[in-house]
């Protein structure tokens, strides 16, 4: 049966009634965000979120916490390579265990001599060692769910390093990403360590040092893009500004656990995001400075490959970009500058990683076939095809 919508339609008519009637409170918190990011000490607020007990998740400051950047030119002779990635998960109710993972591959050369080069590769992983992640006395973890997406980003960031090699030597290269160079899957999840280290130690940490050396002898941006942000790093680092929490020492939970929302100091600057905040600081083509990830995956056990972010005002949308710490300089400037000029050609986001998502993809009917090709090969090999019977009901409507 189809949704009711004529059962829902009450709601939705009360949600936009609260979200309007939210708007000035929202109007006010945004005005109060702007004029506080302009006159904070960011000296004063980096000591305090070091030394404070803080709720939030406050984004590190090695220095300006505001101020638009303008950017640098662009090098006409350059390149922006970009991989994206897509998977069909394990089918618990399919007769054969596997996954599939098709990275997409996008390589794209400006200048003299322009080149385009795009193009997909499908893995089938179906073996015991692919389908766990293994560790001490016999301890599995099944690669599926959140586990095979952060699998998935760890090949992008392998792949991507293929890409930035076969570059030729001494070009200028932004290396893109789709989404965030931070696993947080992994923070609070509650997985065994094996499987950080499976994930994080043998292979995503390798990955970014290899890419760290392909850089030592060229420009090379390596940069993750992340849409539509929802982060509140920069806001939350403004809630523990002297003159918004105003308490002397920042503990969070001892002066304000027992406040509700709406009574806190802090809260005159609440329920404003990152992008929000920098769609008003920022204009078209600006970014904001460095700042530093405080996320505790990423300061216990990203080791020299820290990650640092900033937001670039790209015509259409505020984009978060995440690099890692050793991406500094002329690479940064790099990354400013040709974000902008594949952000105007995808018409507001990166063509790069438009046409890698393209690559990418797996279809509706591309999963529909592959289940039944699945099943066409047991069939023909004698193997057993047997489903589910939630499966077959499905399949099979009767009423």
């Amino acid at each position: 049966m189809a949704l009711d919508l004529t059962k829902t339609v009450a709601q939705l008519a009360d949600l936009t009634h609260g979200m309007s009637g939210q708007r000035d409170a929202h109007a006010a918190a945004l005005a109060a965000a702007l004029a506080h990011l302009a006159s904070a000490d960011p000296d004063a607020v980096e000591e305090r979120r070091r030394s404070g007990q803080i709720t939030w998740l406050a984004a590190g400051l090695d220095g300006a916490l505001a101020g638009p950047i303008p950017p640098a030119p662009l090098l006409p002779d350059h390149m922006v390579v970009a991989v994206d990635g897509s998977h069909i998960d394990v089918d618990r109710h399919s007769p054969a265990q596997c996954y599939l993972v098709n990275i997409g591959y996008v390589s794209l050369r400006y200048g003299e001599l322009p080149d385009a080069a795009l193009w997909n590769t499908p893995k089938l992983f179906a073996s015991d060692d692919d389908l766990a992640l293994r560790g001490p006395r016999n301890r599995e973890q099944p690669v599926e769910g959140p586990i095979l997406g952060m699998l998935r980003a760890v090949m992008e960031v392998e792949a991507l390093g293929d890409l930035v090699e076969a570059a030729p030597a001494g070009m200028p290269v932004l290396a893109l990403l789709d989404g965030s160079l931070i696993l947080w899957g992994l923070t609070g999840s509650g997985y065994p360590d094996f499987v950080r280290e499976a994930l994080l130690d043998d292979r995503l940490l390798p990955a970014l040092e290899r890419l760290r050396r392909l850089g030592e002898g060229r420009t090379l941006a390596v940069a993750s893009h992340v849409s539509l942000p929802r982060s509140t790093d920069v806001l939350a680092a403004l809630r523990i500004a002297p003159e918004v929490c105003r308490w002397d020492a920042v503990n969070c939970d001892r002066n304000c656990g027992a406040l509700g929302r709406g009574e806190r100091n802090c809260d005159v600057v609440a329920g404003v995001t990152d992008a929000q905040l920098f769609a008003e600081a920022l204009r078209p083509g600006e970014r904001s400075p460095l700042y530093r990830t405080t996320s505790s995956i990423v300061v216990s056990n990203y080791g020299p490959h820290q990650v640092r972010f900033f937001y670039v005002h790209l015509g259409e949308e505020i984009a978060r970009i995440e690099l890692p710490q050793w991406v500094g300089g002329e690479a940064v400037d790099l990354a400013h500058a040709a974000l902008l000029t594949q952000a105007a050609k995808g018409h507001g986001y990166p063509l790069a990683l438009q046409e890698a998502h393209e690559q990418a993809v797996i279809s509706t009917g591309d999963r529909t076939h592959f289940a039944q090709l699945v099943e066409e090969l047991l069939a023909a090999e004698g193997l057993p095809t047997t489903t589910s019977q939630k499966d077959r009901s499905k399949r099979t409507r009767f009423i």
